[in-house]
């Protein structure tokens, strides 16, 4: 079996698991964290961080690989411009999680900070946005690159 049969549906599969996690977690997840009892605050984010790291960390950590692997082998088929577009994505994506994201998550750690829910919710929309561009790009290269 060509690599291509496996790189690339591996690679949507991850972005598409993330566009989910993310529209749910943007739309619903986040927007509920102000309804937590201040008592329960500290322990409810704890958990949040350590659950969510178990779904959304190996589904990061395959879309990052195998977008570098996109770009380092392009599969036949695709343009150049599409690996290093989605690539880049992921490097926003990562970038905002680990400098914006997780700091914000870690300052709730030690109780609501309404000020910090704000800005979590509010500078979440540049991932969302970046997965949004990814699912529908993941798409179009999957199409190209198995032929359809």
């Amino acid at each position: 079996m060509p690599p291509v049969m496996i790189l690339l549906p591996l690679h949507a599969a991850a972005t598409l698991v993330m566009f989910g996690v993310i529209l749910i977690v943007q739309r619903v997840h986040y927007p509920l964290f102000h309804y937590v009892r201040a008592a329960d605050y500290e322990a409810f984010q704890a958990a949040h961080m350590r659950r969510i790291t178990w779904i959304v960390g190996p589904a990061m950590a395959v879309e990052l690989t195998t977008a570098g692997w996109i770009v380092w082998a392009p599969p036949p088929g695709l343009p150049a411009w599409m690996g290093w577009a989605g690539l880049a994505l992921v490097l926003v994506i990562w970038a905002t999680t680990g400098l914006v994201q997780v700091p914000l998550h870690t300052r709730l750690t030690q109780g609501f900070d309404a000020a910090a829910h704000r800005r979590l919710v509010a500078t979440n929309w540049v991932r969302t946005a970046a997965w949004a561009l990814r699912a529908g790009l993941v798409c179009w290269m999957l199409g190209r690159g198995l032929g359809a």
